[in-house]
This record gives structure tokens, C-alpha cells and sequence, in this order.
């Protein structure tokens, strides 16, 4: 390292053999050391230059808001959209944002001012409450950056569906924006069936089956503040269900009650939070998937859906998928795979960013 660099500025990355690589943010607290703004070697980090990342990344979500189907979507990917460390979210009038690089903390004014300029809201809030933060040498700090503070609920509409939204204290930024389009998905195999909504969180995807015409949902999951919101989005929308039961507790043992009594589900929605947060933690996070797995396909009817999910960024696909495959073995289920899912289009993935397409799930039909 040639000269002393403050944490998040940027900095040139050169070869070995003197050759330019590009332009990165500093990080001495992290193991990754410099994350990249730019390859070309030419490019300087200026105002501008992350004004100009911020507007594009903004102008590609245009068709969000044009088509009027969603007032949620996410603005700023990471990553993806040429902004290390930075996740910007859309709820209705306010924005809320979480800066989990060092890089992404030094340019926070010009980021926020841009925001305001190119995404005219209400208010944006921080969410920088991650642990995540530690690695790069950073405090958890959230709170207003900009105009209104957000309402306690923010009341968002996504494909018909009304849900109330807790930006302040909810997982992520409030809602997982990511399952937008499976949520839209699973509702042809509702309409008419009994869903198991498993790990329901505020009740997303049950909602969309309540939408499509379920006769029955069944949330379950273990924060009581969760399902306290679920029932109020599902008193939100009109409901077509004979009855909605919301039931607390850990999901693996209340899905093992449900297999001893006998249950059954046409369609089962298994989405459940990251098991991996690292490679030691894999084989671990490995038998959990399989086992909720096995749990999840015992409970379907003969010729029932199941949908399930991994967001650990750790299990790649073919992964997840020998896992799924291992759990129907053991369940004795002939099981055919209709679908392969992933995140929501306004959460692309950059080609080389690989590690951005951590969102992927599997739907299934079982005999």
C-alpha cells in the first residue's frame, strides 16, 4: 500500500506487474480490503460519479413505476447497480436505506442528496442496524437522513395485495421486497386449496393465497410481533378464506405436530431466514434445509405444491437442489420440479458479482 488512505476513500488498484486494475473503496477493518467502484482505470471517484450511479440505478426501476402494480420495489442493489454496500428501498413516499460498507458510508451525504434529487419522497430513513457494520469498523446506527420521519406502518399495495410495512424495526427494511414475483407466482396454486404459510413472517406470501382464493391459510412463525402484523394485513385485504390460524412457535416442531396429527396441505410455502452466515456454518444450515424439507413434502396431498426458498447466499443452487432432492428421498415422494426462482428483477445480480443471486427456491409438485 503506497500512502495512508481513510476508511472509504477511494483508492487505485494496481497489478503486480504495474498494470491499472481500477478504482475501489478503502476498508482496513475488513478481509475485503478494497471493494470495487470501477474496472476502468481511468474513472475518478468524485460527486459526480456516484450522483450519476445513483440516477441510473434509479431511472432502470422506471417500468415500477409506470406499470401502477407496486409502490415497493428496491432502487439500489448493491453491488449490482455499481454501489458497494448500499440497499435503498422504496415504500410508498419514504425510502429507506442501508449502507453496509465503509465505502458506502463516506459518500452517505452525496448519496442521500442524490436520492432526493433523482426519487423525490417524503422522507428517507436508515436501517443501518447490522451487524454486518462491525466488519467494516462501524457502529449500528439508524434514524431519520432526510425530510419526514416514517409512521409507525407504511401501507404499501403489491399486485392488489395491501400490506402494513414496519421500516423501522421489521427484518431487512421493513418487508422482503425479493419475493414479489413468487409471491405473485404460487396464487394459480392456491385458489381453492389449504396453504401452509411456514416462516410467514407478516403473512406475504398467505395473503397472496387469500388473493388467489385459498379456503384456508396457516401462518406459523416463531415472533409474535410478526404474526401480530400478519393478521392485521390480512384484515387489510378482503378475505375469502373460511378461516386464517395463526400459530407461534418454532416451525420444525410445530411442523412435526402437524405430521403426527395427520395435517395435509395442497400448497406448501417454506421460506425461512439465512441458516449460513458462513462456510463453517454450511453443512449445518445444510441438514436444517433438509430437515424443514422432509417436513414440508410429508405434509403435502398427493398432487400438492411446494415452495421453498433458501436466502443464504452461501447454498448455490445445485446445492439446494441436492438438498431438496436428499429430503423427498427420505419422504418417500415422487416430487417434479415445475419452476426454479430467484429474486425479484428490481434485486438483479451482476454477471461479476455472482454472490448477488442469494434468493433461490424451488417449486415442486408431489405424488
Amino acid at each position: 500500500m503506497d500512502g495512508a488512505p481513510e476508511p472509504g476513500e477511494s483508492v487505485r488498484v494496481i497489478a503486480a506487474d504495474g498494470k491499472p486494475l481500477g478504482t475501489g473503496a478503502f476498508s482496513p477493518a475488513s478481509q475485503i480490503r478494497v471493494r470495487m467502484w470501477s474496472f476502468d482505470p481511468e474513472v475518478t471517484v468524485d460527486d459526480a460519479f456516484v450522483s450519476d450511479r445513483i440516477a441510473r440505478a434509479v431511472g432502470a426501476r422506471a417500468g415500477f413505476l409506470g406499470d401502477g402494480a407496486t409502490n415497493a420495489f428496491r432502487l439500489i442493489n448493491a453491488e449490482a447497480d455499481g454501489v458497494p454496500g448500499l440497499i435503498a428501498d422504496r415504500y410508498a413516499d419514504w425510502i429507506v436505506c442501508q449502507f453496509t460498507t465503509v465505502g458506502a458510508e463516506y459518500w452517505k451525504r452525496v448519496i442521500v442528496d442524490a436520492l432526493q434529487r433523482y426519487f423525490p419522497c417524503r422522507g428517507i430513513y436508515e436501517r443501518s442496524d447490522m451487524e454486518a457494520r462491525a466488519h467494516e469498523g462501524l457502529p449500528q446506527v439508524s434514524g431519520v437522513l432526510a425530510g419526514e420521519p416514517p409512521p409507525e406502518r407504511i401501507e404499501i399495495v403489491e399486485n392488489g395485495c395491501r400490506y402494513q410495512v414496519d421500516v423501522r424495526a421489521g427484518h431487512k427494511t421493513g418487508f422482503y421486497l425479493d419475493q414479489r414475483e413468487n409471491r405473485e407466482r404460487i396464487k394459480r396454486y392456491a385458489n381453492g386449496g389449504d396453504v401452509l404459510n411456514a416462516f410467514s413472517y407478516t403473512g406475504g406470501f398467505g395473503i397472496a393465497a387469500v388473493a388467489a382464493g385459498a379456503a384456508s391459510v396457516t401462518h406459523v412463525d416463531l415472533s409474535a410481533e410478526a404474526l401480530a402484523l400478519a393478521k392485521s394485513n390480512t384484515a387489510l385485504n378482503t378475505c375469502h378464506v373460511e378461516e386464517s390460524s395463526f400459530i407461534q412457535g418454532n416451525v420444525f416442531e410445530v411442523l412435526r405436530t402437524f405430521r403426527d396429527q395427520g395435517r395435509s396441505f395442497d400448497l406448501v410455502v417454506l421460506d425461512p431466514p439465512k441458516f449460513a452466515e458462513s462456510k463453517g456454518s454450511l453443512m449445518k444450515a445444510s441438514r436444517g434445509y433438509k430437515d424443514i424439507n422432509l417436513l414440508g413434502i410429508k405434509l403435502l396431498r398427493p398432487g400438492g405444491v411446494l415452495a421453498t426458498f433458501s436466502c443464504s447466499g452461501l447454498m448455490t443452487p445445485d446445492l439446494f437442489h441436492k438438498v431438496v432432492a436428499d429430503a423427498a428421498v427420505d419422504a418417500k415422494r415422487d416430487i417434479q420440479v415445475i419452476a426454479r426462482l430467484q429474486q425479484a428483477e428490481d434485486h438483479p445480480e451482476g454477471l461479476c458479482f455472482p454472490e448477488g443471486l442469494y434468493l433461490k427456491g424451488l417449486l415442486c409438485r408431489a405424488w
